[in-house]
């Protein structure tokens, strides 16, 4: 079969709510805080929004704060928090107060990645749940209101993601008020929104482009996810406690290897995860198209050994919305006896080790070290 045959020979880390002043310090805590500050955040929000428009608050600004409250792993909070903290921040007080919820807005900025994203992707599922664009797509069809279903809810997702963006930087700017580093902080948050920004556009553009290179792939889990991930938020929460160039250097080196890491883990998990952990449906990442690592390095794996049938077969396949389970099982099986799949293990292997390394030598409280030997290690081998 010839490589360029585009037609697809197969048919078609969450603790409950608890309150900020309680007993437990952050360090031993920092999930149930983080939720404590943000259904804070949503309840002064929420009192505002339900005064100009009631549909607004009940139809929008529901669904975003049952979204940001409905799980999530809180990995960028926590990087954040524990780059406050290697940076001498404080654990408990008035300031660790004020860069927990900078930290926290993190998850507004989170929440419009992935709203948005499921729009741009056409995803069905998030978090085990129907994505916001098919939740009001749905509701539009019970309500039997006028226009397309599909348009609007794909509309008021948008919407939804936009609110998301300014609130987070709200939060975020009022948490500074606290603290006497804002110009220093600022610069990592405003980088971090135009690389999350630019890492999209990449992955439309491969997908759109059908660049195929690992390079691209990697290129786009460095932006897209890595940076906003990891590597800028342990940036702004350095950046929040004063850290020195070297500190900062060091934990930014640390985040772009170990937040590389994460994508990775979790592009494998999309192909060979347990959906009821995941909370994901296998094989969307290649029903979309997305220009994974994993699929990359198949079809470079086939061209090299002469494999034009196989190269042919991923590449028809990738963006095949109508493929089935057992298509995507066969797929999976192929990207194993090609290599890819123990390829990307020893990428992550290797990221996990060099970012540990990053900060082997750098001075910082203990505490702070052995957390982010801690997330190193659960970002290489999570399950969900």
């Amino acid at each position: 079969m010839a490589e360029s045959a585009r037609t697809c020979p197969y048919p078609a880390f969450g603790a409950a709510v608890a309150p900020v002043g309680g007993t437990a310090a952050p360090d031993d805590s920092l999930g149930a805080v983080v939720e404590g500050l943000l259904a804070e955040f949503f309840a002064d929000r929420r009192a505002a929004t339900g005064e100009s428009d009631t549909g607004f608050d009940t139809e929008t600004v529901q669904r975003l704060q049952d979204f940001v409250l409905s799980g999530g792993k809180r990995i960028r909070p926590a990087f954040a928090w524990w780059g406050w903290r290697a940076a001498g921040g404080a654990a408990e007080g008035p300031a660790a107060r004020s860069a927990l919820r900078a930290a926290s807005a993190l998850e507004l900025l989170h929440a419009c990645a992935l709203i948005q994203d499921d729009v741009m992707d056409a995803s069905t599922l998030r978090r085990g749940r129907p994505a916001v664009h098919i939740a009001v797509e749905d509701e539009h069809r019970r309500r039997r209101w006028a226009g397309g279903a599909r348009r609007y809810g794909e509309s008021v997702a948008v919407l939804a993601g936009d609110l998301a963006l300014a609130w987070a930087d709200d939060m975020l700017d009022e948490a500074l008020d606290g603290l006497g580093t804002r110009r220093l902080a600022r610069v990592p948050w405003q980088r971090m929104r135009t690389e999350l920004i630019t890492g999209q556009f990449l992955d439309l553009r491969a997908r759109a482009s059908g660049d195929d290179s690992p390079d691209a792939a990697l290129r786009v889990d460095r932006l897209k996810t890595a940076a906003y991930s990891a590597e800028r938020p342990l940036h702004l929460g350095a950046a929040m406690a004063g850290g020195d160039d070297v500190l900062t250097a060091a934990l930014r080196g640390y985040g772009a290897e170990v937040g590389t890491a994460f994508q990775l883990r979790d592009d494998l998990l999309g192909l060979y995860g347990d959906p009821a952990v995941t909370g994901k449906p296998v094989g969307d990442d290649i029903r979309e198209g997305k220009p994974t690592l994993l699929w990359a390095l198949g079809v470079e794996r086939a061209r090299a050994r002469g494999d034009a049938e196989s190269a042919a077969v991923l590449r028809a396949c990738a963006g095949d919305t109508a493929l089935g389970d057992d298509a995507v099982a066969t797929l999976a099986a192929l990207l194993e006896e090609l290599g890819a799949r123990a390829a990307v293990e020893e990428r992550i292997s290797r990221l996990v080790e060099s970012g540990l390394d990053r900060i082997r030598d750098t001075p910082m409280p203990g505490a702070a070290r052995r957390a982010l030997e801690s997330m190193a290690v659960q970002a290489a081998t999570r399950t969900r």
